[in-house]
Formats: C-alpha cells, structure tokens, sequence
C-alpha cells in the first residue's frame, strides 16, 4: 500500500512537471530576434548598424544562450516605410518564427509593424521612435517604447526654452507622424507656459535644401525656430541656418530632438549653447564610461541614447525569458513589466501598462569648444528629470489598456 502511495505521488509530480514544461517553454529550442530600422538613410547614425552592434553586444554578453537556447538575430533596412517595415516583421514572424522586434525609428513604421506584432502575439522594444502617440492612442500590449518620446522632449526642451523667454515660435516640423506629434506636444508646453506659436512650415522626409523653409522662419519674427525633425534634417537645417545667419541676426534655435552623433557631425561652433533633452549620455557616470568605452572600442563611435537604449532593452528581455523559462509574448510582457530596471542606462526604470518604459531624463546643453577635453566631450548636464515628471501620466492617457479608459 505505501509503495502505490509513493508510485501515485510520484506520478502526479511528474505530470505538474511536465505540464509547467509544457506550459512555460522556448518554442523551437531557439530564441530569434529581429532587428529593424533605417540602416542607411536619414535616421541611420542615431540607430543603423551601430543598433545592431548593441544588440549583438547583449546576446553576447549573455553568452549566446538563455537557458541553454541559442539566441539568433536577424537584420533588415526598413527605408523609413511603413508598408517595408510591416511586411518584413510578418515574414520574420510566419517564415522565421522571430520571436521579438528590436530598434525601429521610424515612428510610421513603429506604428505600422506594432499592428502586426500584436495580431501575431510576439514583442516588440522600441527604442529610436519618438512619437508619444505609441503608447498612447496606438498602445499595444506587445510592445515597449523604451527610450524617449516626444512628450518627455517637449517638456524637457521646450519648457526650458520657454522659461528662458522663449516664447513666441515658429516650427519647422517633418512632414509624418513623428512630426506632427514633436509639434503637437511642444504646442501644448508652450501655450501652458504662456508662449504663443506664430507660425510654422512641414517638409518631406530626407530634405535636402531647406533654404525656402528657414527663409520663411526668420520672416515669422519669432524668438525660436523649433525644429520638429531629426537625423539628418536636423543637421541640414542647422547648417542652412548657420549660413543664413538665424543666430546671429537674434532668432535661437530649438533642436527638440538632437542626439550625439548630430553634434559630433556638426561640430561645436556649430552647436554650442544649444540645449536638449537625452535619456542617456556616455559620460554621466562611471557605468555609462564602462559600457560606452566597449562599445566605442566595437564600433570607433559614442553611442547615441538609442543606441545605449537598444542595449538595455534586449537585456531586460532576455532576462525575463530566462526567469519565465519561456519565450511566449504573454509571460515576457508580464515579467518585464514586473522587474525594475537597474542598469548602466536607467535606475529604477519600469514599464508601464500602457507599454512606456519610464525612467529620468536629462536636460543638457552643447558645451563650447572651449569647455571641451576631447571628440566626445560633447554635453553638460544641466539637470535630471525626475521619471514621473519627464512621461505623460496616466491620468492624461488615451491607451485603451489603462485602467478606466
């Protein structure tokens, strides 16, 4: 009788056994990552390869396996088109079985490829778009935006430039979704602070001459040229006002989204003074030197915030994989939303139910030539951001997934 007893018990602890194996597993003995974004136009310096690089650098750093299952990666060129992106991210998912879509800058593509990640159950990490509107009106359960977005840009920049006596505005805003949205948020921060806006001009994607657009930018007699753009419109524009001498005839220039390699490109002269918001910058702490130095020696450049932040949420899923013992979008989401983010690029970071990864920002300031030690020595940090200060809250959210919505 006691052996039965023993048999039964035997037996019932090996059928819960293998029903959490069943339950909680990596499908297909493999972990399979898909990395996307711009890798050689407009947006492909903050991002691009150098994305790729960091994302490589975490599986490697987590030693090519998570639980004793390989984790691949594979890459594509988005082109900054939404139609491009989607249909990439559905092959991945039905030919390739990937499990998780890393990088993404375009906030169209981001918006089109996060519709299909969600009807298809898997994850998504953004980090190089910045449209506010991804976890707000387009929120998904599968996806994560995890470095900055145009709210916390707005309220950052924007309210520091008004502060200072900028207050009256002209945009020159990029003509798609993140655009619209940078304006839209910088709008709000500007008439809540008692600015005005006076006018204001879009342009296509990847513009090459913006003459005509700063022309109608100092005529507006506005006290800032708020420029709505980034990557290389950003740099065009700064360079066109420069030779049209916007600064020099009493107008200043808002760079609502500027990133490092932007300032590097352009140089000091060029940039100094000019303030921003960044969610990371490599020379803040001894953790952010440690991290960056790697991967300057890997790649021979600093890492912009993206780049950094690409890094970090790669991490933080595959962490979570390896406590779930399971790749399935469900159990991930869960896990990751359950585990703060202590790392090299945020403390006490955390991700919301509407999907925002929310963590302090920093307000900087280009430094002079002067004030520079070398190449890199590009930024000061003028203040910190609190994480509950720099994101929407939930009390002003559109997401469906936030209770009483």
């Amino acid at each position: 009788m006691k052996m039965l007893k023993k048999l039964m018990c035997s037996a019932i602890v090996s059928a819960m056994a293998a029903s959490t194996a069943a339950h909680a597993d990596i499908s297909d003995n493999e972990v399979r990552i898909g990395y996307l974004a711009d890798m050689s136009g407009t947006y492909s310096a903050l991002a691009g390869p150098g994305g790729l690089e960091a994302a490589k650098m975490a599986i490697e750093d987590f030693g090519g396996k998570v639980n004793g299952k390989k984790i691949t990666i594979v890459s594509a060129d988005d082109q900054n088109k939404p139609d491009i992106g989607a249909n990439k991210v559905r092959q991945w998912i039905d030919v390739n079985n990937v499990d998780m879509v890393a990088g993404m800058v375009s906030s169209a593509v981001t918006i089109a490829v996060n519709k299909v990640v969600e009807a298809k159950d898997k994850v998504s990490l953004v980090s190089g778009s910045a449209s506010s509107s991804i976890t707000n009106q387009f929120c998904t359960p599968n996806s994560v935006h995890y470095v900055y977005d145009t709210y916390a840009l707005a309220h950052g920049t924007g309210e520091a430039v008004v502060k200072e006596g900028g207050d009256s505005w002209f945009f020159l805003t990029a003509d798609y979704a993140f655009g619209h949205a940078m304006e839209a948020d910088v709008t709000e921060v500007v008439k809540e602070s008692g600015g005005k806006i006076v006018g204001g001009v879009r342009h296509p994607l990847a513009t090459n001459d913006f003459s005509s657009f700063i022309l109608q930018a100092q005529a507006s007699g506005a006290k800032i040229v708020g420029l709505a753009n980034a990557g290389a419109d950003t740099t065009n524009s700064l360079k066109t006002a420069k030779e049209f001498g916007v600064v020099q005839a009493g107008q200043k220039i808002a760079g609502l989204l500027i990133f490092l390699n932007d300032v590097h490109s352009l140089g000091l002269e060029t940039t100094q003074g000019l303030q921003l918001t960044t969610g990371y910058y490599w020379d803040r702490t001894a953790e952010t030197r440690a991290w960056s130095k790697r991967y300057f020696d890997r790649t021979g450049k600093m890492p912009t915030m993206v780049q950094a932040g690409i890094y970090s949420s790669v991490t933080h899923y595959l962490d979570a994989i390896k406590a779930k013992n399971s790749d399935k979008a469900s159990d991930v989401m869960a896990q990751m939303r359950e585990t703060p983010i202590n790392d090299f690029f945020a403390q006490n970071g955390r991700i919301r139910e509407d999907g925002r990864m929310v963590h302090d920002m920093y307000l900087a300031e280009v430094k002079k030539p002067s004030e520079s030690t070398g190449e890199w020595d590009l930024y000061k940090i003028l203040r910190t951001i609190p994480a509950d200060k720099a994101f929407r809250p939930l009390s002003e959210s559109k997401c469906k997934l936030v209770a009483g919505r």
